[in-house]
Parts: structure tokens; sequence; C-alpha cells
């Protein structure tokens, strides 16, 4: 989905479809109520600005650079994460 913000096109995107070396910043968290905490909870809130650092061999997991730390998440938790980029 792509989003008019400002003077260029912002896309939303599943932080599990970022490559290393791209960022982000978070516009929703979904999932079901327990995952959806535990992401919150390792700061994965909205308006928190992410990058993901690099991907495991086979894709999974994949570490990202959120609030100052690196965080390594599953794709499958990835993927509950949305993103906005330019």
């Amino acid at each position: 989905m792509k989003k008019q913000h400002g003077g260029g096109a912002v896309k939303e995107r599943k932080l599990s479809d970022l490559n290393p070396g791209e960022m982000g910043i978070i516009i929703k968290v979904t999932g079901n109520p327990s995952l959806r905490r535990r992401l919150l909870d390792m700061g994965l809130v909205k308006g928190a600005t992410i990058k993901v650092v690099r991907r495991a061999p086979l894709g999974d997991p994949i570490e990202i650079l959120v609030k100052g730390y690196n965080l390594s998440l599953r794709r499958e938790e990835c993927s509950n994460v949305y993103v906005s980029t330019k």
C-alpha cells in the first residue's frame, strides 16, 4: 500500500520484507494478543525507528536494531510488524 505523506510516497511493508540495511518506522503491530504484547514489550511500538541489520543464511531469524539494541526475531514474528518506508 502506498500513501502520500509530506513530499513523497510512503510504502507500508511488513518488517519481514525489508532487506539488510533498510530502515522504517513502525506503524502497527498485529497478531494474536500474546504475541502482540510480547513484541510491544520488546520495544516494537508505533513510531519506533527500526533497521534490519542482517538475516541468517536461510532468512530466519532476522536481526534488527530498535531503540539502541539488537533484537533477533523469527520471520513469522516479523510479518506481524508493519513499517513505513520511503
